[in-house]
């Protein structure tokens, strides 16, 4: 059993690891909240899943930005600042959708826009906590660390949708906001208490936008790298229907809030499970080539939810699919950051958070237009089967993936 379980050596080791994690995991509750929150209210609004797919997709660029932007600040100042300050703006404009969900009639400009500025924030700190693990742990604990760090958002991932389905049908959809701007505060006050995240890098002279694009000719001459991005960006862009869920709720499981909650929290739930027993893939040398079976089993079991109109098959299959994103997180962040000098790490990163959080938003949109136009039930199956063409793509256009091993 202790190679099976997840290694909680950097929880014993590392004083501000702690102190992240606990921080991360409030915070990351209340923002499960808001997510499942924003998609509700925008569904009831339009009664349109192309809708909930649009107001994810108007995320996206200030994501991307913000992760840019994030990862250039990150590499030149203190990034326990940044991570205050960013932490603390998005506390408010999560009382702010509370505010407006208030009203009798909610203003749809803002249940919009603000989510799409929290997206911008949230894309600026995420590069940040996971460019700072690597300075706070062993390199013999990273995989662990990594680990850990899956423990916390898939924790996240069960728990907070599927309150958030209880809190909707019991008080209605303002008190997620409100819950989840409270729960900023623990994340401000860990981070308080870290120690200062000075930068390593020698390039602290060079302009930001200079340095962004340094990041990105970076990445231009190391394959491997390009693969780690790719091939999670094919997985969620693909194979994560998530815009569909409000609609697979009503017209296939004729169900309410707490079936909803229950169908973003199963991939979370699979993902805990998974993240729990982690202690196996520090011995994993083919790396490379692990991520890419996961990825396959991934589109099959996504395309199998679209086929079979079972809500015990449907949260199966979810599970299924949360469990392997694990396995390919943690991998995929551990092949990236061994590979990388940390003078580029935080700029990396940003890379890394706008292609992870992106793809979901890419994959609302191609969903939400797919099942406009034909139907729920194929969009969700035709995503499976082109992540599972995309990934033998990918195996093919860059083979030293598929050949990549730990050293």
């Amino acid at each position: 059993m202790p190679r099976l379980l997840v290694d909680v050596t950097p929880l014993r080791t590392s004083r501000d690891f702690r102190l992240l994690f606990i921080g991360q995991l409030v915070s990351l509750l209340g923002s499960n909240l808001t997510l499942v929150a924003v998609a509700y209210q925008v569904y009831q609004v339009t009664n349109s899943s192309l809708w909930v797919g649009v107001v994810s997709f108007i995320q996206l660029p200030l994501l991307i930005m913000g992760a840019l932007w994030g990862g250039a600040l990150g590499d030149r100042f203190d990034r326990r600042t940044l991570l205050i300050a960013s932490t603390l703006l998005l506390a408010i404009i999560s009382f702010v959708l509370g505010a407006n969900a208030l009203l009798a009639h909610p203003n749809f400009v803002v249940l919009v826009t603000l989510p799409a500025l929290a997206a911008g924030l949230a894309g600026l700190s995420g590069p940040l906590r996971t460019a700072v693990i690597p300075t706070l742990v062993k390199p013999e604990e990273l995989v662990a660390a990594y680990s850990l760090n899956q423990i916390i958002m898939n924790t996240a991932a069960v728990v907070g949708p599927g309150l958030a389905g209880v809190i909707i049908a019991a008080t209605g959809v303002s008190w997620c906001f409100l819950i989840d701007g409270i729960t900023f505060f623990a994340l401000v006050v860990a981070t308080l208490f870290m120690s200062a995240m000075k930068p390593v890098g020698v390039h602290s002279g060079v302009k930001t936008f200079r340095a962004i694009a340094d990041g990105f000719h970076y990445v231009r001459q190391h394959a491997v790298v390009q693969a780690v991005y790719l091939v999670d960006l094919n997985a969620m862009v693909f194979g994560l229907p998530r815009a569909l869920f409000p609609a697979v709720t009503k017209h296939i499981y004729h169900g309410g809030p707490e079936i909803l909650g229950l169908l973003y929290a199963a991939p979370g739930a699979g993902a805990l499970i998974m993240a729990i027993f982690t202690g196996w893939m520090d011995q994993v040398r083919r790396r490379g080539r692990l991520v890419i079976l996961v990825v396959l089993t991934w589109g099959v079991v996504m395309a199998l939810f679209g086929l079979v109109h079972l809500l015990w098959v449907g949260l199966a299959c979810l599970a299924v699919a949360g469990a392997m994103d694990v396995i390919s997180a943690v991998l995929r962040n551990t092949i990236l950051q061994t590979s990388i000098t940390d003078e580029y790490r935080s700029r990396l990163s940003s890379i890394q958070m706008a292609v992870v959080t992106g793809g979901p938003r890419l994959g609302d949109l191609e969903s939400g237009v797919v099942a406009n136009f034909t139907s729920t039930e194929f969009s969700i199956v035709s995503g499976g089967i082109m992540c599972v063409l995309g990934v033998l793509a990918l195996i093919r256009w860059r083979p030293s993936f598929w050949r990549e091993r730990s050293l």
